[in-house]
């Protein structure tokens, strides 16, 4: 097997569940399943989509990859080694590898540092350690970007959000990372915005060898900067397919709710693969989305829900398949 048919990343039957506390004396009453046993990899130079609405565990996944949240099971595999029972001393050195960028670029750089003070620091843990090597880095970083040299010596409120986007990338970039996780990168930006960050992404994937875990719930950009899309409904991946095979014949009952639902998307009802939607709340299933499943029957009840493959490398959580 070639190094590029080995995954960069595999996430296997990862688990994160949140106590719910009610009543005076904060009785733990219940638990939210926010991720419930995932499944997924990401292969070099390929970009994975994570899509679904808010509230079903992307970005909870991708915080566990980078241990801001610590996993209640499941493993973690970086290049092959697993990651996901290092402690926080262990794992730091896993960091330059791994790093993120975050949703809103507003809050996400410090107000009281400069960009250059931003970047660099990165640019240090890296191991440049000359302030005029470090100076030189942070210039090459913000040019990479779209940014002026200049942008160094400003603060964050002197860029628009944009902008501010592009800084962020480049702080990501300063460590030299193998895998970008992109936590929903553009959904704060202006529509006029949003193209040019995700062609700068495909770009810097392309000159960079970049692997990216996209999380989205815009379908028409995951449609076009993602290889392979994994669908999750309540902490579970429902459908998992390559983009264009998902966008083209999609087989889930949510996949194909997402999909009717998307601004600028082809219009899809409940096709031949789904009956009239209808309400059925007489079975219990463990499937996520029996509740509003316009396809629930008896086979639903009748075993686990598991992923299968339904077509090559299409795989469906779906009792109907």
């Amino acid at each position: 097997m070639n190094d590029s048919d080995k995954p960069i990343l595999e996430v296997e039957d990862l688990k994160k569940h949140f106590p719910v506390s009610k009543g005076f004396f904060q009785n733990t009453t219940e638990v939210v399943r926010a991720v419930d046993g995932v499944d997924f990899h990401i292969l070099p130079n390929q970009t994975l989509g994570l899509v679904g609405e808010s509230g079903c565990g992307k970005s909870t996944v991708a915080r566990m990859i980078l241990r801001l949240l610590i996993p209640d099971g499941g493993t973690i595999r970086f290049k092959g080694d697993e990651i996901s029972g290092l402690n926080e001393r262990q794992f730091k050195p896993m960091r330059k590898q791994m790093q993120m960028i975050f949703q809103d670029p507003y809050s996400s750089l410090n107000p009281r540092m400069t960009v250059f003070q931003s970047v660099a620091e990165g640019v240090r843990i890296a191991g440049i350690a000359d302030r005029a090597k470090r100076r030189q880095r942070v210039s090459e970083l913000l040019e990479m970007v779209g940014m002026p040299s200049a942008s160094a010596d400003r603060y964050p409120h002197e860029f628009s959000g944009g902008q501010r986007q592009r800084i962020g990338i480049a702080r990501a970039l300063s460590v030299s990372p193998r895998l970008i996780l992109c936590d929903e990168p553009i959904s704060a930006l202006d529509v006029s915005i949003q193209a040019q960050i995700i062609n700068l992404l495909k770009d810097l994937q392309a000159e960079l060898g970049l692997s990216y875990l996209f999380i989205s719930h815009d379908l028409n950009v995951v449609s076009y900067i993602c290889d392979h899309v994994n669908v999750m409904y309540r902490g579970r991946i429902v459908e998992s397919a390559p983009a264009s095979m998902l966008f083209d014949d999609p087989r889930h009952p949510y996949t194909l709710k997402l999909l009717a639902a998307a601004p600028g998307e082809k219009s899809i009802s409940w096709n031949s693969h789904a009956s009239p939607p209808a309400l059925n709340k007489r079975i219990e299933s463990d499937c996520p989305y029996s509740e509003q499943c316009p396809d629930l029957s008896k086979a639903c009840d009748e075993g686990s829900q598991k992923l299968r493959e339904v077509a090559p490398g299409h795989f469906v959580r779906c009792m109907k398949w």
